[in-house]
């Protein structure tokens, strides 16, 4: 599901509200979470899961073309952990 297949569904789901409206409070609610993890924030939605920031330290790597060593440096990266009741759901249906 990409996030215009998500309006949609949001908007089927709620007649009431305009799409317009459900395209503004599905951009507003990712554009938060990603502030939050700019600021290296952990933002957790209960049942669902989690969202946080893990810091990879800068290494030596390789480069699979030729072999050489490269230095990569430090970078950060963002992690989902899933909600307990998302994994039950998930097992569920399973």
């Amino acid at each position: 599901m990409n996030k215009s297949e998500l309006t949609e569904r949001l908007t089927e789901l709620n007649p009431h509200l305009y799409q317009r409206d459900v395209e503004r409070i599905v951009a507003a609610i990712f554009d938060e979470i990603s502030m939050a993890l700019s600021r290296g924030e952990r933002v957790e939605l209960r049942g669902f899961g989690a969202f946080a920031v893990k810091r990879r330290e800068a290494r030596v790597g390789r480069n699979p073309r030729t072999g050489a060593s490269v230095h990569v440096e430090q970078k950060h990266i963002p992690f989902f952990k899933t909600g307990k009741r998302l994994r039950a759901r998930l097992n569920q249906a399973s």
